[in-house]
C-alpha cells in the first residue's frame, strides 16, 4: 500500500512540478512577451505552482524509503521518481503541446530509461 501511495504522490507531485516548469511556454500572447519583469512574474507564478510540488514530494519520499518504513531505497525512489516526471511530461506534452510531434527517437529513449529501473530493482 505504502508502494502504491507514494508512486501516486509522486505522480501528483511532477504533474504541478511539470506545470510550474512548462505550462508559461503555451502558445499565447503573453507567452511570447519578454523582459525582466515577464521573467520575475512568470518565475514568482512557478515558484507558486512548486510550493505544492514540494506538498507532495515530501510526504512521497517519507513514505516511500525503506528507512522510514517504506517499501524502497533512496535510488529506487529517485528512478521513480525521474520516470514519473518523464510519464507526466509525456502526457503534458501530447496535451498542451500538440504541435509537438512523439518520435521514435523518444519513444526509445524512455524505453531505455525503463531498462534503468529494472536494473535498479534488480536483486
Amino acid at each position: 500500500m505504502r508502494a502504491l501511495l507514494t508512486i501516486a504522490l509522486l505522480l501528483v507531485s511532477n504533474s504541478f512540478m511539470t506545470y510550474a516548469w512548462y505550462g508559461h511556454l503555451r502558445d499565447n500572447p503573453e507567452a511570447k512577451k519578454t523582459g525582466v519583469w515577464v521573467f520575475v512574474t512568470t518565475i514568482l507564478i512557478s515558484w507558486g505552482i512548486a510550493f505544492f510540488e514540494y506538498i507532495f514530494m515530501v510526504p512521497a519520499n517519507k513514505l516511500g524509503y525503506y528507512g522510514n518504513g517504506g517499501p524502497f531505497s533512496l535510488i529506487q525512489l529517485k528512478i521513480i521518481q525521474e520516470v514519473t516526471s518523464i510519464l507526466v511530461f509525456m502526457v503534458f506534452s501530447l496535451i498542451f503541446f500538440k504541435d509537438e510531434a512523439f518520435k521514435w527517437n523518444h519513444a526509445m529513449a524512455f524505453l531505455l530509461i525503463l531498462i534503468a529501473v529494472y536494473l535498479v530493482f534488480k536483486k
